[in-house]
């Protein structure tokens, strides 16, 4: 196997383990309300830290990566998010754990700036290479329920934490001597002809309207993503009634679905790199907005068929943007724009949290819902409103070849 495609998979697993950090509080926190003697609303905000962190770290992260060695910036993610994570396993209050997931916040933030900038250097399309990544972070959000699930039905919720620590150590040392066994340089493709052929230019006042609409759909959507994540293992614990009598099964049901719902970014890959991607992204939120009308007061088998079919477009969008951002910057600045891009989905992200525990401890604020719906029915109202508004921004993206990926036909 060629050095550049085993690159390529430790950029995978760093997407993979990425994702796997941040959301095994998720689930834990299920076990920590019982142990620690606090609900699950008072806890869920423990983990804001963690994701302003996870926001406010992706410019620095961005910055250093450009100016120095993004090979060098994955070595500190894989060991320092795994330290910080066996770090966590130590807390014996709600505070002691918000300073861990800090420092997991801190290390996760590396990842995406750096590791997806790795990822399109030097191709020509970009698509399928950024969907194939995006699988394996959604594996790794997959994975998160599921391990911590089981870790807290027949270990501790500690273990959650130390596995997976001592795991990422491994895999930074085992990368650490992967770089210095052959040629740095061979690993990253230079932007040459192959990218320099398909380049087309870009005015000015294209490039500010597609971030403008980046940035925006990036936060909208960021909103729907940690909703979507974050909560799902507690709305099948509500909804999925006798499916999901235990946490093992919660975790089961939830990797399942996330596990499914990753291979849709393939799809979306592939399709983007045929076809227009502004109808791509259209077809995607108007469907995500769909979906979560019919989400709001269902229960059973029903909702659990629905959830995987929201996170089939939920995650289906992530290559999108990241595709958007790809086609626009150059390789100079890239990590930066991406960078950018984080920092506004996961400081967005990071006050998600907070407002989804206060809606739980407020479902009678909203005296104008029908008094069947539970308090996770006003969530799903809200996103099916960002969905809808993600999809009249998608309509503002400029039609130019080299945004669309639709060369133009030549005249006859």
């Amino acid at each position: 196997m060629k050095r550049k495609n085993i690159h390529f998979y430790f950029l995978n697993i760093g997407h993979f383990l990425d994702h796997l950090f941040v959301l095994i509080f998720a689930t834990a926190v299920l076990k920590l309300a019982l142990d620690w003697n606090l609900s699950y609303a008072e806890l869920l905000p423990y983990a804001t830290p963690g994701m302003i962190a996870f926001g406010l770290g992706a410019i620095p992260a961005g910055w250093i990566a450009d100016k120095w060695r993004r090979d060098g910036m994955m070595q500190v993610f894989f060991i320092g998010i795994g330290i910080a994570s066996i770090a966590c396993s130590f807390a014996t209050t709600p505070r002691e754990m918000a300073v861990g997931l800090f420092a997991v916040g801190c290390f996760a933030a590396i990842y995406h700036p750096v590791g997806i900038a790795m990822v399109v250097q030097g191709r020509a399309k970009t698509g399928m290479p950024l969907a194939i990544n995006g699988v394996f972070g959604n594996l790794g959000v997959a994975a998160a329920p599921l391990l911590t699930g089981a870790l807290l039905d027949f270990y501790d919720w500690k273990w959650a934490f130390i596995i997976p620590g001592i795991f990422s150590i491994a895999i930074g040392i085992a990368y650490s001597f992967f770089l210095k066994a052959g040629d740095q340089e061979a690993l990253y493709p230079s932007e040459g002809s192959a990218v320099k052929g398909s380049a087309v230019s870009i005015d000015r006042n294209v490039i500010v309207r597609v971030f403008g609409v980046i940035f925006l759909t990036t936060a909208l959507g960021g909103i729907i993503f940690q909703s979507t994540t974050y909560a799902l293992p507690k709305i099948f614990e509500i909804r999925l009634h006798e499916m999901a009598t235990s946490l093992t099964l919660v975790g089961v049901w939830s990797a399942f679905v996330f596990a499914m719902a990753a291979f849709a970014q393939l799809v979306v890959g592939h399709l983007v790199d045929k076809h227009s991607i502004r109808t791509i992204f259209a077809i995607v939120t108007a469907t995500q907005a769909v979906l979560f009308v019919i989400m709001i007061n269902l229960f059973g088998a029903p909702a659990l068929l629905i959830s995987l079919a929201f996170m089939l477009v939920v995650f289906g969008q992530i290559p999108i943007n990241d595709v958007l951002v790809g086609r626009v910057a150059k390789s100079e600045w890239r990590s930066r724009a991406y960078a950018a891009r984080s920092f506004v989905t996961f400081s967005v992200m990071s006050f998600t949290l907070p407002s989804i525990a206060w809606l739980l401890n407020n479902r009678d604020t909203f005296d104008w819902a029908p008094e069947h719906w539970d308090q996770f029915a006003i969530v799903f109202v809200i996103l099916a409103i960002a969905a809808a508004l993600i999809f009249l921004l998608v309509l503002q993206l400029p039609k130019v070849a080299a945004i669309t990926g639709v060369q133009p036909q030549p005249a006859k």
